[in-house]
């Protein structure tokens, strides 16, 4: 079985701008039923199906497979509205690539990095441009931003 096993930061600075580019992203959810999401994503030019289980710590079940792009936009536009919009930029720190999403249209302000590692246990240095952590705050789910907005909660 596939597992994802993903840590999640608030972004506290524009130090992780000095970089390359990054890949506009358009993604909706065919399915956001507690315990599983199919997600469905454009990135650049590509298209990604996506289907994840429940969360277990930081852990979950996580099978991803590339589609022709213009399959993945006939998805989209079965998925219901709002969907996410952002762009993703890869960032290299201490060995390890952190995946840094700046959130547009309904989330616009919101930057969270999130690394990807093999092992729940693993060790890894922060960068100086991360600050709290939020793997384990739902809010902070992209499935859970599409339909409850960040610039709704932010100033609870």
């Amino acid at each position: 079985m596939a597992v994802e096993i993903e840590r999640k930061f608030l972004v506290v600075s524009d130090a992780w701008r000095d970089g390359p580019a990054g890949v506009r992203m358009a993604q909706g959810y065919l399915s956001r039923e507690t315990g599983r999401t199919v997600r469905v994503r454009i990135a650049g030019e590509k298209g990604f199906l996506t289907i994840k289980g429940p969360v277990s710590g930081i852990s979950r079940a996580e099978f991803e497979y590339e589609v022709p792009v213009d399959e993945a936009r006939e998805l989209l536009a079965m998925c219901p509205r709002p969907w996410i919009d952002k762009i993703r930029h890869e960032r290299w720190h201490g060995g390890r690539c952190w995946e840094v999403d700046e959130f547009l249209g309904d989330n616009a302000g919101l930057v969270v990095a999130e690394i990807e590692l093999d092992d729940a246990a693993a060790e890894f240095a922060l960068p100086a441009w991360v600050g709290r952590e939020v793997s384990d705050d739902a809010r902070y789910f992209n499935s859970r931003l599409a339909v409850s907005p960040w610039r709704e909660w932010k100033d609870e």
